[in-house]
């Protein structure tokens, strides 16, 4: 069985516009995303420092601190084609001021086709079959807490919820 991870995702919005990019690697292969990845203990002192530390490596965007706003946690309960499951516990962010334009990074940034969307026109059949039920919520302004459960390789959406909160822990 999998270990059960923590990750984030980070919208970077500028102008009524929301950055996503193609992933190229890992969960989520050929469907568009915000950037972000594994917490990674050895590396990040929380989940912010990963946050910033993934959306450098996948297109070399600079972000502060002080510009983070969470906006949802949703559990993802993923299943290996053997049957076994493991969760990934993703933060999702959105980041209005940052430093930069999202660009491609060739040297496994995991990321291609960076593009800015209205973001209430967003290409929802593009993206994750899960975050077609919420990532409208976040951009209008909504915090959410949920929990999907994928089939093999994160292509079947079988069931999932979510809730839209007043607030989220950190």
């Amino acid at each position: 069985m999998k270990e059960n991870i923590i990750a984030t995702v980070v919208y970077l919005i500028k102008d009524n516009q929301v950055w996503l990019a193609e992933k190229t690697r890992k969960i989520g292969v050929g469907f568009l995303n915000g950037y972000g990845g594994k917490f990674e203990p050895t590396k990040d002192h929380d989940l912010i420092a990963c946050s910033m530390r993934e959306t450098k490596q996948e297109c070399g965007v600079g972000i502060s601190r002080a510009s983070f706003e969470k906006v949802a946690i949703v559990d993802f309960h993923n299943m290996e084609e053997n049957g076994s499951t493991w969760i990934c516990k993703v933060h999702f962010y959105l980041v209005k001021n940052f430093k930069g334009v999202p660009k491609e990074i060739k040297k496994d940034g995991g990321m291609i086709n960076p593009h800015p969307y209205n973001m209430f026109r967003l290409p929802i059949s593009k993206m994750m079959p899960a975050d077609r039920n919420f990532v409208h919520h976040l951009m209008r302004g909504k915090k959410v807490i949920g929990e999907y459960f994928y089939g093999p390789k994160q292509k079947e959406l079988i069931k999932g919820w979510n809730k839209i909160v007043d607030s989220l822990p950190e």
